[in-house]
């Protein structure tokens, strides 16, 4: 099993513990360290109108952009808390098929400026675009978000923080 196999599977069994992305029936299709797939069936995903619901949409797409984020910091053994600062989203056209979604770095931006303000400050942003595309081409709905990450205080860290807190108190 390759490194990134590995990262997969603990983000697969991360996702299958979240009740939205499980009731979405959200599965990992690929991750190459540049971008990251996703998809969801239709069925548990429709709307009123038999097209994807927006909010299952916008879940997916939020969803593989965190993802990415997360995987990528994992891929340099860096342990952090990843949030979506903020995003907006254009729903370019109903879809009627399977959700299929596909996040990436935003252009201009960079891994490695990200990485190394990460390892710098603990904290770092990046923009990522994802998209669900529509099955003969074109796009049905777009995202292009600010995500940030925090990193996480060690366990010492957080004991002298309960500390400091219980002696001030």
């Amino acid at each position: 099993m390759s490194p990134n196999d590995e990262l997969l599977k603990r983000l697969r069994e991360y996702c299958r513990s979240i009740p939205l992305t499980n009731a979405m029936q959200v599965e990992i299709d690929d991750y190459t360290g540049q971008s990251l797939r996703l998809h969801a069936p239709l069925a548990p995903n429709i709307n009123d109108k038999g097209s994807a619901f927006g909010g299952s949409l916008t879940s997916l797409l939020t969803l593989a952009g965190w993802s990415l984020v997360v995987l990528r910091l994992a891929q340099e053994n860096l342990s952090a808390e990843v949030y979506v600062a903020d995003s907006t989203i254009r729903y370019l056209a109903p879809l009627y098929d399977v959700l299929q979604a596909e996040a990436q770095l935003a252009e201009g931006e960079s891994w490695d400026a990200f990485l190394t303000m990460f390892r710098q400050r603990g904290k770092a942003r990046c923009r990522i675009v994802a998209r669900i595309a529509l099955p003969n081409g074109g796009d049905a709905t777009t995202l292009e978000g600010r995500f940030v990450a925090l990193s996480k205080p060690s366990p010492s860290d957080a004991a002298r923080q309960t500390m400091k807190e219980v002696r001030n108190a």
